[in-house]
């Protein structure tokens, strides 16, 4: 005969489990455990000059919503640098987005933009580097403040990848992935 108090023991017990992971899968990596990987991330050396990049809005389903590219000039001048971004999107509509970078030291990173909401805050480490900010995003005919937490990594000295969570009263709205490639001289 089994024991139903054991059974309810081991049932909660699996519950428990179970919710512990689900919540350390929702937690963010931390930055800093990506301090060994190379190639090593040198912001204002990899965001000089021109680079172009391709990406796609996945909805919270994964359904790819709304593809894009983006041609970036990108220059610094002492710690200061900008980020000008020209988006063309699939349905042919166009945005552009300046970005306006301070380097604060050891690796910690703020930016403003017209649409970025306060003050973005980041930093690199390693191949990585990690923000978090604000942007103003129209939808339909309001504005939505929607939340960023943006990472990109170095895969070799012209290409990064990036991926960028949104979410708006920490629910889930979707994903923001993206491959950079640094033109060459």
């Amino acid at each position: 005969m089994v024991n139903k108090r054991n059974l309810f023991r081991t049932g909660l017990g699996i519950s428990a489990g179970l919710s512990a992971l689900s919540l350390t899968g929702c937690a963010s990596p931390n930055v800093s455990e990506y301090i060994n990987q190379t190639p090593a991330l040198d912001l204002k050396n990899y965001f000089n000059g021109v680079i172009d990049a391709w990406g796609i809005f996945t909805d919270r389903n994964a359904k790819v919503v709304k593809r894009f590219t983006v041609v970036m000039n990108c220059s610094w001048n002492g710690e200061q640098g900008i980020l000008d971004e020209d988006f063309t999107y699939s349905d042919s509509t166009r945005q552009k987005r300046i970005w306006n970078l301070t380097h604060q030291g050891g690796g910690n990173y703020t930016g403003t933009a017209g649409d970025v909401v306060g003050e973005a805050h980041g930093n690199t480490v390693g191949n990585a580097f990690h923000w978090n900010y604000t942007l103003a995003l129209p939808v339909g005919n309001s504005i939505w403040n929607v939340q960023f937490d943006d990472w990109m990594f170095l895969m070799s000295e012209r290409v990064m990848l990036n991926k960028a969570s949104m979410s708006k009263f920490g629910i889930n709205l979707g994903e923001v992935t993206l491959s950079f490639t640094k033109r060459t001289a």
